[in-house]
């Protein structure tokens, strides 16, 4: 399958639109795919999933500026300081993390990690106006560097932009709207994406993003054909339809990863 061109441009195409609609990096969908379809170990795939996010991400956020443009990111920049204080550390850290896991252990880390993602697309991305903020001031700047920390260590360990994690918490806890928040989220998770895959460059693994640089490249185009069609597909397809079904195949990934061990 690896070779199969067509085969890995559709599946970036797929994970692409994904994330361009909702506002993630769409590698939450890509890794089971990775590792299921393609073959890939454990590690390596986190590694190559990082690779190809960092791509859609850089993509996705001007695909998506004719509906948020970045002026509005701009006037936002205290929120994305404010989180991305935590999330570079713990990128970092949690790269560390991944490198030093057994492969059966992370193959389970994982599995879990997405059946909890899965449960925060259902239960915690709400597509309805934006509640008030229930915390403000010093408080809100800590709770924001704490859960920035603990999202830039999950993004780290499943290779992943952080956006499913990152748009409850810019919704939950500063009173976002669920749009604004999907594009707030890709221009907080680029520089940390940057932080974890140069923590994993440092590791003997990263060679395979040099051994399978054909396969990199080509599901990169189609991830970034994908997140070009997401933008453009974000006004159009109402959230309250579209999360439950991702969470659904993110339950059927994290088991088939689960017993993959």
């Amino acid at each position: 399958m690896r070779k199969n061109r067509a085969a890995v441009f559709g599946g970036g195409a797929i994970i692409g639109t994904l994330g361009g609609l909702i506002g993630l990096g769409g590698a939450e969908f890509r890794l089971p795919l990775l590792i299921s379809v393609f073959g890939f170990a454990s590690l390596e795939a986190v590694i190559l999933n990082k690779a190809m996010s960092i791509v859609v991400v850089a993509s996705a956020l001007p695909f998506r500026a004719g509906t948020i443009p970045f002026s509005v990111l701009i006037d936002h920049w205290g929120v994305i300081l404010n989180l991305l204080t935590g999330s570079l550390l713990g990128a970092w850290i949690g790269a560390g993390w991944a490198i030093r896991l057994r492969t059966a252990t992370l193959y389970r880390v994982i599995a879990l990690l997405l059946l909890f993602i899965a449960l925060l697309l259902v239960f915690a991305h709400n597509p309805t106006n934006p509640v008030m903020p229930p915390l403000s001031g010093t408080t809100q700047v800590i709770a924001g560097v704490t859960v920035g920390f603990g999202i830039g260590v999950v993004a780290s360990l499943l290779g992943v932009a952080g956006g499913e994690l990152l748009i409850p918490t810019l919704a939950l806890l500063f009173g976002i709207d669920i749009k604004l928040a999907g594009s707030l989220s890709l221009a907080i998770s680029l520089p940390t994406m940057l932080v974890g895959f140069t923590r994993y460059s440092t590791d003997q693994s990263f060679t395979v993003v040099g051994r399978n640089r054909g396969f990199v490249l080509v599901m990169a185009v189609g991830s970034l054909f994908g997140a070009f069609l997401g933008g453009q597909l974000v006004g159009m397809v109402p959230a309250g339809l579209l999360l439950p079904l991702l969470a659904v195949i993110m339950v059927i990934s994290a088991i088939k990863i689960w017993r993959h061990v």
